[in-house]
Parts: C-alpha cells; structure tokens; sequence
C-alpha cells in the first residue's frame, strides 16, 4: 500500500534535484515542524465515555501561519496526516499566498455518531490542540466529513478557552459566523480559471472543447455549472452511484433537478427519474461508470471525486488531452509518469483547486482586519491570484522542460526556501 508521506517526500526530492535546492534546507523540509497527538474522550449518547485519536500536522510556517482542514474518517493516519500538511504548504506557496501548511485527523466514523456527539467530539478536539491553534498561528478549515457547522462549534470552544473572541482562528465557517463570501464554490471556481488559462495555451476554443467530470459533489458540480455557462460541452458526469455520457452534451441543470427528486445521473437519458435496469447501455446518451468515464475521448478530463483514481492499471486508457485535478491526489506517482510520457498535460491538485484554500486565506484576512467582502471582490482578488499562479507555473515547466506538477513544486519549494534562508 501506498505511504502518502514517502510519496510527498519523492516529489519533495524531484523538485529539490531540479533547483540543487540547499541541503541543510532540504533536510528540514523532510519532516514536520512539529506533530502533535492527542486522545479525545467523548461522552456518547449511552452515557459511556468513547476516546477517539486525534493529530494535527504542523509542516512549516516560513511563509505564514500554519493553515489546513481537519478531517473526521476512520482511515486517518498519523502519515496521511503529515502528508497532507506538506500538501498544505507546497500548495499555498504555489499559489503564493501567506500562509505554511497544517493539517489535522480524527479517527473516527462520524456516520455513526450523532450530532450531540459529534459537537462534543469536535469541541474535545479543540480542547486539546487549542493552545497550538490560533489567528497568529494555525488556522484549521474543514476538510473531509467537516462541516461549516462544526467549525463554528470549533471557534466558539476556542474563544471560551482563550476568552476572548478571534474569528480567524477557524476558517469555513457559515457565513454568519465570519464565514467569506464565495467559499462555496471557490475551489471550482479556481479550478476553472486554470482551466481558462489552459484552453489559451492549448487554442481550445470552449464551444469545441469536450470535457468530462468525475465526481458530482460540491466542487464537481459548481465546475460543470460554470463551464457549461462558459460554452465549453459537458459530455459526462459521475458521482459514487455512476454517470451518464451524452454525446450531445449534458446541461448540468437538468442533472440536478433528476438527483434532487432522487434518480441516478444515469437517469439523464430518461429525462426523470428511474431504475438502474432502465438506464441506456448504448446510443448517443448511456449510463456510464466511475471508470468509463476515465476512458473517454475528450479534450479535459476533471477528477474530482477521491484519491487514486488514475492509476497503473488504468493509466494506459486514459484518452483526454489534458486533465485537470479537482480533487486531492486522484493521479498515482507511477500513473504520473505514463501520463507525462503520452505528452497529457496534467494540471495538478496543488494548482487546480487551491482555490478553495486561497478564499480560505481571504476570511481569515477579512476576520483579522474586521473586514467582510463582497463575493465580486473576492471574485475579482481569486482570479488575479489563480492566473498569475498558472502562468508562474507553465512558465517553470517550460523553463526546465518538466511536467506542470513538478514545476508546482519546483515553484512553491523555491518560495519556502528563499524565506528560509
């Protein structure tokens, strides 16, 4: 089974190669400034006392404070963990924003507990990392299982124990809660400047342009929404339950009034809602699976949906002229390579939706200044930030003659390192 950290530390080595990066520099960077461990008892509904493991990963602060999500999922690992956090920071560095890396995990189902338990265990978390944590030192946002909800339980138990308020100890909360103005849709949103930009670099022209998106979640769906009103054809989507392919494109409208009156996107083709049984298997619209929709012959392939999704066994089926990582690591080191060897560009992760941690950054900016910002504002401050970023990065991978992924890290290391020096 793959280690995430060896594998964070392998594209560390990559990037460090290709800038002789300084050694003494490069040994720090290979572990976190500091992670910290905790047990977190909860008293569950039954009246018994459960205790739960907790982490949170501290990577490097040289840019700014430490900033990432806190995941509730019973595979978290202490290196899934530190991997993340080095993610963390390769990622706001690649899109040069003040901030380091961090990131934190419970271990835990959180299907299984209910809402009072789930308050109580999120408020014991904060009760043990909280003198760790802070506006002027780390700022947890949500991340798998986590919730705007549970990050307002988060700021409230924070302030209760310093005892006095600070907004931008948390990010991602409700909007009423300090929360920013577009954070909603901001890591499509990010996700589709890179791809503006890339169609330039490519000459695509968006009417043209066939692109198929894995995983219709949050990210997934507000991606095809924006593009489809861009003009670029949406010709697939998929979530956990399958997806539907339509060679004459697909109006992401449409797909999510059948989900919201509870059919499958494979139901697309009927027009309503129905049974797997009557999905389409053949034609101009059919219902497709997750890995079908790899497959296709289209010009961008999004993954958007989970980790590991394009890997060795898979990789040599892949058809797109580019992809685009939406999601977190959905391509595998060694399907990377393949990719880079069949000359498919790959926009990667720590690029393609750092827009998300990049609004994260605006509200935790808005809440230390008093601030609160129209989502036009927001808007207009993403799309200088994700621009200027790709091209920062097309340009490294131009100038060394390597992959975009590489030159995301060869970038952000090259930021870390100057401040550190």
């Amino acid at each position: 089974m793959n280690n995430p950290f060896q594998n964070a530390m392998k594209q560390l080595d990559n990037a460090a190669d290709i800038i002789n990066l300084d050694k003494n520099i490069r040994v720090i960077l290979e572990q976190p400034d500091r992670v910290i461990e905790v047990a977190i008892p909860v008293k569950m509904d039954g009246g018994e006392v459960k205790v739960f493991t907790g982490y949170r990963s501290q990577y490097n602060n040289a840019l700014g404070v430490y900033k990432g999500g806190i995941r509730y999922h019973p595979g978290v690992t202490i290196d899934e963990v530190k991997a993340l956090s080095f993610w963390m920071m390769i990622k706001c560095a690649t899109v040069n924003i003040p901030m380091g890396g961090g990131k934190g995990g419970v271990i835990i189902n959180p299907k299984e507990l209910s809402i009072g338990e789930i308050e109580r265990l999120s408020r014991g978390y904060i009760q043990k990392i909280w003198p760790n944590i802070g506006s002027d030192k780390d700022v947890p946002a949500p991340d798998v299982y986590t919730t705007p909800q549970i990050m307002a339980w988060m700021r409230d138990e924070y302030e209760k124990l310093v005892g006095h308020e600070d907004p931008g100890v948390i990010t991602g909360k409700p909007l009423e809660d300090g929360g920013s103005e577009g954070r909603s849709f901001s890591t499509a949103q990010g996700g589709v400047y890179c791809i503006r930009e890339l169609a330039k670099k490519m000459k695509l022209n968006p009417a043209e342009t066939t692109v198929a998106i894995q995983g219709y979640g949050n990210a997934g769906s507000y991606m095809a929404k924006i593009l489809y009103k861009m003009g670029y054809k949406i010709v697939a989507i998929s979530d956990s339950k399958g997806g539907v392919y339509n060679a004459d494109g697909i109006n992401p409208q449409k797909a999510d009034a059948i989900k919201e009156a509870g059919g499958m996107l494979g139901c697309y083709c009927l027009g309503s809602v129905c049974t797997l049984e009557q999905v389409p298997g053949d034609g101009t619209c059919r219902g497709i699976t997750n890995e079908e929709l790899l497959e296709l012959d289209v010009d961008i392939l999004i993954p958007a949906a989970l980790e590991n999704q394009i890997t060795i066994e898979n990789v040599d089926k892949i058809k797109a002229k580019a992809i685009v990582e939406l999601a977190n690591g959905p391509t595998t080191p060694e399907a990377d390579e393949i990719l880079r060897s069949k000359g498919i560009i790959l926009v990667p992760d720590v690029l393609a939706n750092a827009g998300g941690v990049t609004v994260s950054y605006f509200e935790w900016d808005q809440n230390v200044k008093g601030e609160h910002w129209t989502e036009d504002d927001v808007l207009e401050k993403l799309e200088k930030i994700m621009v200027t970023a790709f091209n920062e990065v097309w340009d490294t991978k131009e100038k060394y003659n390597i992959d975009m992924r590489t030159a995301a890290f060869v970038k952000a290391v090259e930021r870390v390192s100057a401040k550190m020096t």
